[in-house]
């Protein structure tokens, strides 16, 4: 009996001290994570406006947003445009030059960390950058384009260019992270695989093809859930370069529900929309979790 109580006290007294060196962190997770999720899920029922009392109007604000919010369904078309080119541009770019680092040439440790430095301007000195590169009059990139015979077109400030500039600047400035992590994986495969395809006569392609892509399938899902939620809040760049214009080619969905929050001060309306873009990211990425069992290969290990 004594055991038993002495064991019991020193739990007591080791769940006291665990509880006391946590508590920051827990206040902290509290207070700044989930009130502030439950207070947007209660507001996005309400007409909240910051410096007023919120009023229950139920399900308005989603109705309104839904069918009578023209800016809304820009905002989300322009989003789902971006999202649908620059994922997977992004995962095509880092797979690519993931591939031409890990050959063994000559200073590959200078063009690793060349292809990461992007990754360490900050965003809105990147944005202030490619201001500069794209502006149509006296632009880096029309510059060149214009040495070799060819007038650039108007990228930012023409509407029909404004969104892919936008998703070239980010494949430039997003690559870098996921190539580490498509590196550490290309690494990691057996070279007893590639040593069996040479024996069986394979090319450069087919052992791409059937080795390696199969391989890192694991970090294309993972950098794939990754670029998705990323893109879906994609807002520094547009709101430092083009503010959501030309003639809102450029509104995306954060940038929206930025201007409904802290310029419009329609905190329930802003409320609601936040939470409808987390119940179409957790959509999206249900399903290509759903789906990754179709392409993604883990290889099993045998003891």
């Amino acid at each position: 009996m004594s055991t038993r109580f002495v064991i019991s006290v020193r739990q007591k007294v080791e769940l006291r001290n665990g509880l006391i060196f946590a508590a920051p962190w827990i206040v902290g997770l509290l207070a700044f994570y989930v009130y502030p999720i439950a207070a947007s899920f209660y507001y996005s029922f309400t007409e909240y406006k910051a410096i007023m009392p919120a009023e229950w109007v139920g399900l308005r604000n989603y109705v309104t947003l839904i069918g009578k919010d023209p800016l809304f369904r820009l905002s989300l078309y322009n989003t789902i445009y971006y999202v649908a080119f620059e994922v997977p541009l992004a995962i095509l770019v880092g797979i690519c030059l993931a591939l031409a680092l890990n050959t063994k040439v000559i200073g590959t440790p200078v063009y690793r960390t060349i292809y990461f430095l992007p990754i360490l301007v900050p965003s809105i000195a990147s944005a202030m950058l490619w201001m500069w590169i794209l502006n149509p009059q006296y632009g880096l990139l029309n510059s060149v384009l214009y040495k070799l015979g060819i007038n650039g077109p108007g990228w930012i400030a023409d509407p029909k260019w404004s969104k892919p500039s936008i998703i070239l600047m980010q494949v430039w400035g997003g690559v870098g992270r996921p190539i580490i992590i498509y590196l550490a994986s290309l690494q990691d495969i057996p070279q007893q695989l590639y040593e069996a395809a040479d024996i069986d006569g394979a090319n450069v392609w087919a052992k791409i093809r059937w080795i390696t892509l199969p391989m890192i399938t694991p970090v294309i899902l993972f950098n794939t859930i990754m670029g998705l939620i990323g893109a879906f809040q994609m807002f520094t760049q547009p709101f430092i370069m083009t503010d959501g214009g030309p003639a809102n080619s450029t509104l995306l969905y954060t940038l929206y529900l930025y201007r409904n929050a802290f310029r419009y001060f329609k905190m329930g309306y802003a409320s609601a929309m936040a939470w409808l873009l987390f119940l179409l990211i957790f959509l999206l990425t249900v399903l290509i979790f759903q789906s990754s069992s179709r392409w993604v290969y883990y290889p099993t290990q045998r003891r």
